[in-house]
């Protein structure tokens, strides 16, 4: 680990990500062009500017704001250089020595979209397209935006590197605005606040830290080799360390992601004061439900009504109590309730949001059991895997369109849950239950020990993203359409992610 930097809490404000503006626009479409470049940002009012690669040159990258039903094409260019500033293992498949280090592709993650613009991992790019992956197919994407109003958010997804893009600052949030969330009168405009909330650790210069072996000491490991998972030491929201933010007494609307690599977020008021969540990954719940604290794995997402109206005077920290946090990652933001009411509060905390189809066991297919294990790789590290297969084994995930099916996901790999998150498609979450692991392991038969458990109040919406706790069957329900084609489904632990816990899967 690199030399501890002492940085001081709260001493810079909250900075918000930039809208990006369409390069063209029509009633019914818009274009844009992004392009990925390095460049540097100072992330700490006492550390030296930062090294970092990032949509637009800004990180987190600027957010997309569209209408549903308004089809954007976007044409992501890649203006990185050749060699990556952050270790890269050539042993990991898909990263091979000679492949280009500074290659990506871009996903749009939770976005309904045709399988020639999911990022589908191998469809990489270089700069100016000079050399592409064996699945690239085109150089300017489209997303029919279809979905209802909803926060998704954008990351690279390159097969074997992915850990390292989106460490290097390549996230950026999009959203997508309807007529029905109009109508709920929300707080909007400077009261509706994106918090992309990020770890990572630094050198006493200021650069990047990012280990390059998981045990320095030992030979018989390859340099660099990838460390799974990663939990850097210090929080990040909106590409500022311990930020604060001043804000009014009155209600905010806060968008909030956790694109951490692989850390967990257990997140609270220290005031005690409760959240009203109204939406998840895939947009509003059917009701609001107030909670006092929430985990947000890694590409998790929470759509949350803050009430500050009686907190004048006060400052507030959002705090991470996940058991798992060290000192220096308990404390993300500070609120200041300093600022006198510019005007009289007139948005709404609305109770119903609104009809949400729910999905049925009768509905279903077909049920498919997919058991998360654990075994090593050629030089004794961990190597997660779904399913037990690798990447490069044969498609065995081929569901006919529209189809509805329920996973059934048995993790028997003993530490944090895994996020697993499917492209194309939302899911609800059934329930999850405990089951007796060793006589699994022993017979391949599941026995439970206890009920199923429903999913908590926060995430009984539309999700991308699960938690899957060990020793329990998470079980989920979607139906999967409307596009055909090959996407991917995989643990959104970007270390596992990229050492083989991903897999293809085929819409036919």
């Amino acid at each position: 680990m690199p030399e501890k930097i002492k940085l001081q809490k709260f001493v810079d404000e909250l900075p918000i990500p930039n809208t990006l503006s369409p390069k063209k626009r029509s009633n019914t479409s818009s274009y844009y062009e992004v392009t990925m470049k390095e460049f540097s940002q100072k992330l700490h009012r006492d550390l030296g500017p930062t090294r970092l690669w990032g949509y637009g040159g800004t990180f987190p990258g600027p957010t997309f704001e569209v209408m549903k039903n308004e089809t954007v094409y976007v044409k992501w260019v890649n203006d990185l250089p050749n060699k990556h500033f952050l270790p890269v293992d050539t042993t990991i498949h898909g990263s091979e020595i000679t492949l280009p280090e500074g290659r990506t592709v871009v996903h749009l993650h939770g976005g309904t979209t045709p399988a020639h613009s999911d990022g589908y991992p191998e469809a990489w790019f270089t700069r100016n397209f000079q050399q592409t992956g064996p699945l690239f197919e085109r150089e300017v994407y489209t997303y029919p935006n279809i979905d209802r109003a909803m926060a998704l958010w954008y990351h690279d997804h390159t097969v074997g590197i992915t850990r390292l893009n989106v460490y290097a600052g390549l996230a950026g949030l999009y959203l997508i605005r309807d007529r029905h969330e109009q109508s709920l009168n929300l707080p909007k405009g400077k009261y509706e606040i994106p918090l992309l909330i990020v770890d990572r650790s630094f050198n006493p210069d200021g650069s990047l830290y990012y280990p390059s072996k998981p045990d320095q000491n030992d030979p018989g490991l390859p340099h660099p080799s990838l460390v799974s998972p990663f939990d850097a030491d210090t929080i990040l929201v909106n590409g500022k360390v311990y930020p604060f933010l001043d804000v009014e007494p009155r209600k905010y609307r806060f968008r909030i992601l956790n694109a951490s690599n692989s850390r967990i977020l257990t997140l609270k008021m220290d005031s005690g004061q409760p959240f009203y969540q109204i939406g998840t990954d895939g947009g509003f719940l059917e009701t609001t439900v107030k909670i006092n604290e929430f985990i947000l794995m890694s590409a998790e997402r929470v759509d949350m009504i803050i009430d500050f109206s009686q907190s004048y005077g006060q400052t507030i920290i959002l705090k991470n109590v996940t058991k798992s946090a060290s000192p220096e990652t308990t404390d993300v933001m500070q609120f200041r309730v300093t600022v006198p009411l510019t005007s009289r509060d007139t948005s709404s905390l609305p109770f119903y949001l609104g009809k949400f189809e729910r999905l049925s066991l009768r509905m279903a297919r077909r049920i498919r059991y997919l058991t998360l294990v654990r075994i090593k790789d050629q030089y004794g590290r961990s190597l997660n895997l779904l399913d037990g297969k690798m990447w490069i084994d044969r498609i065995s995930e081929r569901i006919e369109v529209n189809t509805v099916e329920v996973w059934r996901i048995i993790n028997i790999i003993d530490d944090d849950p895994h996020p697993i998150h499917l492209h194309l498609i939302d899911f609800q979450i059934l329930d999850r239950q405990p089951f007796d692991v060793s006589h699994f392991q022993k017979t391949g038969n599941l026995i439970f020990t206890g009920p199923p458990t429903p999913p908590n109040p926060y995430e009984m919406g539309s999700k991308d993203t699960v938690r899957t706790p060990f020793g329990y069957v998470t079980s989920i329900i979607a139906r999967f359409g409307p596009f055909t084609g090959r996407y991917v489904w995989h643990c959104h632990m970007l270390e596992h992610e990229d050492h083989e816990m991903m897999r293809p899967m085929e819409i036919i």
